[in-house]
């Protein structure tokens, strides 16, 4: 009988909770909150350098719209490079957003200009990253 897909994936994890696996490279991890409109081409620079990044779709508090979390796979040595990607792919933007003005008797919606988009970038460092 041969082994199946889940089967070899529950080896795999077996292994690399047993630490029987090498790590793949050193390297760390950067997580970045980006406007989803942005996610998109962010990930494909990365993709470009070689560099991998996967989508976690979130919601963003202020406004309520949606974000995209990157995790990002940064090996050691590329986290300028990888900032410098991020700069240029998710760019901040002026909007307008409707806000009502509390000392009038109706609720009159007043424009008020906020700065949205660019990109919330954390470092980790990561003990080892394991493929699977």
């Amino acid at each position: 009988m041969e082994p199946t897909h889940e089967s070899n994936l529950m080896m795999a994890i077996v292994q690399a909770q047993e630490g029987l696996m090498e790590p793949t490279h050193e390297s760390n991890l950067m997580m970045a909150i980006v406007q989803a409109q942005d996610a998109d081409i962010a990930q494909h620079a990365l993709k470009s350098i070689k560099v991998d990044a996967y989508q976690l779709p979130s919601v963003g508090g202020f406004l309520g719209r949606k974000n995209v979390t990157l995790i990002i796979d940064s090996p050691k040595g590329h986290n300028e490079e990888i900032i410098t990607i991020l700069k240029n792919s998710c760019s901040q933007r002026v909007e307008f957003v409707a806000v009502p003005i509390e000392s009038a008797q109706q609720a009159i919606p007043t424009p008020t200009q906020i700065v949205v988009g660019g990109a919330a970038v954390f470092g980790l460092t990561s003990e080892k990253v394991i493929k699977l």
